[in-house]
C-alpha cells in the first residue's frame, strides 16, 4: 500500500489479508522483516514497551503534524575582496601538467573499475569509453527494456569552488553543467529534464545563510521556470561545519556552499549517443568549439587558478537561459541528423582539457589554430578557463550543414573552427601562425592519469597498477576489437524456436542475486522459457529440477558479495540433502545442461562432485589486484566440447567482468595446463593483440593461462566468471563494432544452448 526508504530502512504498509502473501515472499527470498503494529483511524501514536510494560511514546498526531511556528532566519552577505588571477607570464607547459596532475581533471579510473557498470544488462553508455576505455563519458545511458531502443539519460553538474567568489553563478553553472553533459544523447526536448538537487551548506556561518538564499532563489524562481526544467526531487545538509577546541583556542572548518544537480531524462533513441572519442575512420575531420562564455574566459575558480593556489575574483556564469536552449536544441537537432562524430562538454580544467580527454579517447591527435578564440595576451585564459559549452567533431564535408543548422538555431556566433584530428599522437597549437605546444598524445596522457595510477598504487596490487598504467606507452595498441569466426546475426535457433515448444531453463538465484532478470532475457531472446528459481524453492521442495533440461546460476553478489559467497551457495546443496538429491539427479541426467556465470560459476565449481567430468575444475578466490574489478576485456574461445561454444572457435570479442573472486586456483601447479591440454578450457582472456595474457587489466584477475571460464568432459556443463548476458545486445557494449547489428556477439552462446536442447 505504501512504502518508504530512510537510512538504511524500509518500512512498508500492507494490508492485513496479504499479509500471509507477504510472509511467504519474504521467506522465498530469505529476507528478515519485523511486524511493528498496525496503523489505525485514532489520530494517536502510541509505542509499548512489553520488557518495560509502559508506553515510551503516546501522544496525539497533532503533536507531530501540527502548525508549529515558523522558523525565522536572518541572513546577511559578508563583504568580501578578492585578489585578481593573471595567468600572464605563466609558462603554458608547466600550466598544463600541474592541471592535468589535479585529482578534479586527472582521470578517475581508479574509483570507476571497483564499480559494477553493468548489471541489469540495459547500460548503453558508462564512464569508460572507445577501444582504450578511457574514463570521460559525458552521460549514464540505459535501455528501458531488452527490446527497445528508448531508454533514460543521467549526468551531473558541480561548480562548487565558484560559490567561493558567486554563489548564485555556481548554481547557474551547476545547472548547466549537468545539461551540457546530457545534451550528448538524444533527448525529445529540454522541457523532458528532470534535475535532482543536493544541496550542502554551513547554516549559520558567517554570509553562508545568505549565500544559500541567493542561489537557491536564482536556480528555484529564476533560472528553471525560464528553461522549464522542474527539480521534483532532492536532500540537503545543512550541517557542513565542523568545530573543535585546540588547546585553549576554538577552531572552526566550513564547507563552502556546494549545489550538486542530478540530471535525469527519457531517451528517444539511445544509439544516438555521442562520445568523446574522436573518429579517425571517417576521412578529414573538424573541431568545433560551441562557446557559451561568449569569449569571457573567467579563470576564477578555476582548476588552473587553483594549481597556482590563486582563487581570483571573477567567474564564469550563465550569460542567459536563452543561449543554454538554443545550444540544446542545436545540438540535438545535429545528433538527429547525424552530423557529429564526437561530443564533449567543456568543464574542469577548461577548453585544453576538453580537447585532450577527446584525444585520449580516440589515442589520436589533433593540430589547431586558436587565433579565433585569443588574443596574444589571453592564451591561456582561452586554454583554461571552464565556461560553459562543448567541442564536436564533424567531418569536413558536413561543415558547412552544421554551420547552416547553428544558424538557424541562433547559435552561429558560438560556433569556431580550431582545427583538424590527426591519427597520428601529436598534440599541436599554434597562434598567429607560430607554435604553441607540441607535444605527444601519449605523454599528456600519462600526466593525466598519474594521479589515479598511485592513488591505485597505494590501494591495490602494485604490480597491478603499474602495468595498466604502461599500457599507455604503447602507441600501437590496437585497443578493443572482435573478430569473429561467425556471423552474430544468424539465429542458428531459429528453426528449432518455430517448429516446438520453448524448453523450459531454471535461472536458479540464491540471496542477494541481481542478475537473473538479464539471464533470463538472454536465454529467453534465444527462445527459452526462463523460470524464476530461488534456492529456497528448491530446499523447501516448491519447485523441482525435474522439471528442467536446462539450468543456470546467475551472478551479482550473492550473500552480499561477502568473500567466499559462490562457495558459501554451494555449501546451501552440499548440505541440504533435499537440495542434494535435486542437484545430484539433476547432472547426472544426459538430457541436461548447465551453466554458471560469475558467482554462479564459483558455486558451480564448489559442486563439481555432484558434476560428470568436472575434475579439472578450480576454485575460484579473490582477483590478484584484491579489488572488484568492473571491466571490459577482451576473450579468446578454444576448441572444446562446451555446447556453448559451438561455432564459436577461435573468436575474439568483448565481453563485461563484474566480480571480486575471479582468480582460477587449481589444486596442483599442473593442473591448468593439463585442463588446457585436455581441451576443456572454454574461455581465454586476451590482450588487444589477441596473445592469451596473465597482464593485468587484460586478465582482470590473475587466472592461469588467462582462463575465463572451463567446462566438464561432455561439455553439457560450463562456467565462465565474464557475464556474456549483459553484452547479448550491441548497444549494451561499452564499445561495439560498427558491423554489428541489433545482436551482440554472445548471443550465439544461448542460441546454441536452444539448438543443442532441441
Amino acid at each position: 500500500i505504501w512504502c518508504n526508504e530512510a537510512q538504511e530502512r524500509y518500512v512498508l504498509a500492507v494490508a492485513p489479508a496479504q499479509l500471509a502473501q507477504f510472509e511467504a515472499i519474504c521467506a522465498r527470498e530469505r529476507c528478515p522483516y519485523a511486524v511493528v503494529g498496525e496503523a489505525t483511524e485514532a489520530q494517536h501514536l502510541s509505542l509499548s514497551d512489553s520488557h518495560f510494560n509502559n508506553l515510551p511514546i503516546d501522544l496525539p498526531m497533532s503533536v507531530l503534524f501540527g502548525k508549529p511556528p515558523k522558523m525565522h532566519r536572518q541572513a546577511r552577505a559578508l563583504p568580501r575582496k578578492f585578489k585578481p588571477f593573471n595567468p600572464a607570464g605563466l609558462p603554458l607547459q608547466e600550466a598544463l601538467e600541474r592541471v592535468l596532475r589535479l585529482p578534479a581533471v586527472g582521470s578517475k579510473s581508479f574509483l570507476i573499475t571497483i564499480g559494477d557498470r553493468s548489471i541489469t544488462g540495459m547500460v548503453a553508455r558508462e564512464q569508460m569509453v572507445g577501444p582504450w576505455q578511457v574514463p570521460v563519458a559525458d552521460a549514464a545511458v540505459t535501455t528501458q527494456a531488452f527490446n527497445t531502443y528508448r531508454g533514460e539519460a543521467m549526468a551531473m553538474g558541480e561548480r562548487t569552488p565558484l560559490a567561493l567568489l558567486d554563489a548564485p553563478a555556481s548554481g547557474r553553472m551547476a545547472i548547466a553543467e549537468a545539461i551540457t553533459n546530457i545534451a550528448c544523447t538524444r533527448i525529445g526536448k529540454l522541457g523532458d529534464i528532470r534535475l535532482s538537487a543536493n544541496w550542502m551548506a554551513a547554516a549559520g556561518y558567517p554570509g553562508e545563510d545568505y549565500k544559500l538564499y541567493e542561489t537557491v532563489r536564482a536556480v528555484g524562481m529564476e533560472l528553471c521556470p525560464e528553461l522549464g526544467i522542474t527539480i521534483p526531487v532532492g536532500k540537503d545538509s545543512m550541517s557542513m561545519r565542523t568545530v573543535w577546541q585546540d588547546g585553549a583556542q576554538r577552531k572552526s572548518m566550513a564547507a563552502p556552499l556546494s549545489l550538486i544537480i542530478t540530471a535525469f531524462a527519457p531517451v528517444l533513441d539511445v544509439r544516438k549517443t555521442l562520445t568523446p572519442q574522436l573518429l579517425t575512420d571517417k576521412g578529414n575531420s573538424v573541431l568545433v568549439l560551441l562557446d557559451l562564455g561568449l569569449g569571457s574566459n573567467r579563470l576564477g575558480g578555476s582548476a588552473l587558478a587553483q594549481v597556482y593556489g590563486e582563487l581570483g575574483d571573477e567567474c564564469p556564469d550563465l550569460h542567459s537561459a536563452s543561449d543554454l536552449r538554443r545550444f540544446f536544441d542545436f545540438i540535438q537537432d545535429a545528433l538527429e541528423q547525424k552530423l557529429l562524430l564526437a561530443y564533449h562538454d567543456r568543464s574542469d580544467g577548461g577548453l585544453i582539457v576538453t580537447l585532450l580527454e577527446m584525444a585520449f579517447a580516440g589515442h589520436c591527435g589533433f593540430d589547431l589554430q586558436l587565433d579565433a578564440i585569443a588574443s596574444g595576451q589571453s592564451l591561456l585564459d582561452a586554454l583554461f578557463a571552464e565556461e560553459l559549452g562543448a567541442v564536436v567533431q564533424v567531418c569536413e564535408t558536413d561543415l558547412p550543414q552544421l554551420r547552416e543548422l547553428a544558424d538557424d538555431h541562433g547559435v552561429g556566433d558560438l560556433c569556431f573552427t580550431l582545427g583538424k584530428v590527426t591519427e597520428a599522437g601529436d598534440i599541436m597549437l599554434s597562434f598567429g601562425g607560430k607554435p604553441l605546444l607540441r607535444d605527444s598524445r601519449q605523454r599528456l596522457q600519462r600526466l593525466w592519469a598519474e594521479t589515479s595510477y598511485r592513488m591505485q598504487s597505494l590501494r591495490d596490487n602494485v604490480e597491478g597498477a603499474q602495468q595498466e598504467y604502461d599500457l599507455i606507452l604503447d602507441e600501437g595498441n590496437p585497443g578493443l576489437h572482435s573478430a569473429l569466426t561467425y556471423d552474430p546475426t544468424d539465429d542458428v535457433a531459429a528453426p528449432y524456436v518455430r517448429r516446438s515448444q520453448r524448453p523450459r531453463i531454471a535461472v536458479l538465484r540464491e540471496q542477494g542475486v541481481n542478475g537473473q532478470v538479464e539471464m533470463a532475457a538472454a536465454f529467453s531472446r534465444a527462445g527459452f522459457d526462463a523460470v524464476d528459481v530461488h534456492m529456497s524453492d528448491i530446499i523447501s521442495g516448491a519447485q523441482t529440477l525435474r522439471n528442467f533440461n536446462a539450468l543456470v546460476a546467475c551472478g551479482g553478489f550473492s550473500y552480499g558479495d561477502v568473500l567466499g559467497a559462490g562457495e558459501g551457495w554451494a555449501k546451501s546443496v552440499l548440505f541440504n540433502a533435499r537440495a542434494r538429491a535435486e542437484f545430484e539427479a539433476f547432472f547426472q541426467r544426459t538430457t541436461t545442461l548447465g551453466v554458471g556465470v560469475c558467482n554462479g560459476c564459483q558455486m558451480m565449481s564448489n559442486l563439481h562432485e555432484l558434476i560428470p567430468g568436472t575434475a579439472h575444475w578450480p576454485r575460484f578466490v579473490r582477483n590478484a589486484s584484491e579489488r572488484f574489478e568492473g571491466r571490459t576485456v577482451l576473450v579468446k574461445i578454444p576448441e572444446s566440447p562446451s555446447v556453448l561454444f559451438s561455432g564459436m572457435t577461435g573468436s575474439v570479442f568483448p565481453i563485461v567482468v563484474a566480480h571480486g573472486e575471479g582468480l582460477a586456483e587449481f589444486s596442483a601447479a599442473h593442473s591448468a595446463q593439463a585442463a588446457y591440454a585436455a581441451g576443456l578450457v572454454s574461455m581465454q582472456y586476451v590482450d588487444n593483440y589477441d596473445a592469451v595474457t596473465q597482464h593485468y587489466p587484460a586478465n582482470p584477475n590473475g587466472s592461469p593461462l588467462g582462463i575465463a571460464g572451463l567446462c566438464n568432459t561432455d561439455g553439457r556443463f560450463t562456467i565462465l566468471m565474464p557475464h556474456p548476458e549483459r553484452v547479448f545486445r550491441a548497444v549494451t557494449n561499452s564499445w561495439r563494432s560498427d558491423a554489428w547489428g541489433e545482436d551482440g556477439p554472445t548471443l550465439r552462446l544461448f542460441r546454441n544452448a536452444r539448438v543443442w536442447l532441441d
